[in-house]
């Protein structure tokens, strides 16, 4: 099959599944991206979805666009990107063309809380399998802690924290190979 093609058709799949945003879109670009055609790795995988996440826009059409030019250039990262994006184009076109009172209807209610509950369930299976790659010295636990008990407690952008736990990544590497502690560990 063509690569592009390809390319195309495996982010249109998860542009089809991808209820509940760009977060319920990691368990399936694991899957897909990672393990099974191996376009990137769990660790480029999290680099991308930090960088979503600083970066305007929606963190899937980002995420997407990351891995498309990583691993065929900007042109794939332009047919990623539209790949992700074209069946939300379809479906949200059909609705407004055809559905009016779509969300008030109870049966389109009930259907979408089931959904929201899976999705729910599929981003903390992703937490799960991002910490145990990415949790692996007692700076990025610390980094961590950290940054969970600020997003709860104080209510902080993610932009702030993601460019605040970087300066600290970035520091504390510098400062252990100084003192000779390697990698923190």
């Amino acid at each position: 099959m063509n690569i592009y093609a390809d390319l195309f058709l495996t982010f249109a799949k998860m542009g089809v599944c991808t209820f509940g945003g760009g977060y319920a879109m990691l368990p399936i670009l694991q899957r897909e991206v990672v393990e099974k055609r191996r376009w990137a790795t769990e660790e480029e995988l999290s680099d991308y979805y930090a960088v979503g996440q600083c970066t305007p826009g929606i963190i899937a059409v980002n995420t997407a666009t990351f891995i498309g030019y990583k691993y065929k250039g900007w042109l794939g990262g332009v047919v990623a990107t539209l790949g992700v994006v074209f069946p939300s184009m379809i479906i949200i076109t059909i609705i407004a063309a055809f559905l009016t009172g779509f969300a008030e209807n109870p049966v389109v209610q009930h259907a979408l809380a089931g959904i929201n509950a899976c999705v729910v369930a599929l981003i903390a299976s992703s937490v799960l399998k991002l910490g145990r790659t990415n949790l692996v010295d007692w700076v990025s636990v610390a980094v961590f802690a950290v940054v969970l008990v600020l997003a709860f407690l104080v209510g902080l952008s993610p932009v702030i924290l993601i460019v605040c736990a970087g300066v600290v990544g970035y520091v504390s590497y510098f400062a252990l190979q100084r003192d000779g502690g390697g990698d923190g560990r």
